[in-house]
């Protein structure tokens, strides 16, 4: 079989190269501890665009860190008095979409509802869907969030810290829920959402089930060396040409990353894991998703498609499915 990669059998031991900041504990906690004192003013709005039959659509708003207003889309069951099969509430999912995508279609979240779950996609901040970018930092906004914040002296102006803090905070809110079984939580999404997946049961340790489809913002450095600094990675590439052309602040740079990339979260997760990935992805480079991957320390299943890249992995979405079912 062709390679693009490292074989693998080094993959199921690789351990990533991108720097660990060594604040990095530090950094997270005091992240998190922002979110124990903000309050989210929650509102939850009927949506109308379409009417099924079994379950009530809202469009989910909440303020997330620095004041950004954060939106999802938030669908439940709709409750039968005489149903009394979930005494404790119902389990929920909760979806994170791909870069630069969004939230996507109210009805391809029906079939999790018909089974009896509760479901919130995320509008990541500043991308395809509704939540809002509040901006505000130093240095280069024009191509990609990866780097945004990047040339900013505080590394808690990076945007991906936002965006990994609005998953967490969109967790807890939907196990606040009345309706909803805060014990039976689980949360998916493929590359971007991969990653956020991953970030998000990192940042909730009540997160129960996460299944990570071959994720994004895992080991930059090594998505450098293997020269896959393109499509969604480009903006490493092209911060480099344009702020640091002769690598002078490499190191700087990559160590910066590090407070963002999902590897360093890995060892964090409580939930049992599901991830999924193709051994032909130059996009996410595999070597990438393992240095995540065998950090976890928490339950886990890796399912590996030897021929395919970063597209969709037949019968994937119907093992997500029977996983989160589980829940």
């Amino acid at each position: 079989m062709p390679l693009i990669d490292k074989p693998l059998s080094e993959l199921k031991k690789s351990r990533g190269i991108n720097p660990r900041p060594a604040n990095f504990d530090a950094y997270w906690r005091e992240s998190l501890a922002e979110l124990d004192v903000l309050d989210p003013h929650i509102t939850l709005i009927p949506n109308r665009t379409i009417r099924p039959a079994h379950a009530e659509c809202f469009d989910l708003w909440f303020t997330g860190v620095g004041g950004a207003r954060i939106h999802a889309k938030y669908l439940r069951p709709k409750k039968d008095p005489a149903d009394a099969s979930h005494p404790q509430g119902y389990p929920a999912v909760l979806q994170f979409h791909g870069y630069s995508a969004n939230s996507g279609d109210w009805s391809d979240k029906l079939g999790l509802v018909q089974e009896g779950f509760c479901v919130a996609a995320l509008d990541c901040r500043g991308q395809g869907g509704q939540s809002e970018d509040v901006g505000g930092v130093k240095g280069n906004t024009l191509q990609g969030q990866i780097i945004r914040g990047l040339d900013d002296p505080d590394p808690k102006k990076l945007l991906f810290r936002s965006i990994f803090l609005d998953t967490a905070l969109l967790a807890r809110i939907v196990m606040s829920l009345p309706e909803v079984d805060a014990n039976r939580v689980g949360a998916t999404g493929g590359s971007q959402g991969g990653a956020l997946t991953l970030a998000c049961a990192a940042l909730e340790p009540r997160i129960k089930r996460a299944a990570s489809v071959f994720p994004f913002l895992c080991d930059y450095q090594r998505v450098w060396e293997m020269d896959l600094a393109k499509d969604a990675y480009h903006e490493l590439r092209s911060y480099f040409r344009s702020f640091d052309p002769r690598h002078e602040n490499e190191k700087a740079v990559f160590e910066k990353l590090g407070y963002i990339d999902c590897q360093h979260l890995a060892p964090r997760i409580k939930a049992e894991v599901l991830m999924i990935t193709g051994l032909m992805d130059t996009i996410c480079p595999p070597s990438t998703q393992f240095a995540a991957y065998n950090k976890i320390k928490s339950k886990k299943r890796m399912l590996v498609y030897p021929d395919f890249g970063h597209e969709g992995l037949p019968g994937s979405n119907d093992t997500i499915f029977e996983f989160l079912r589980g829940l």
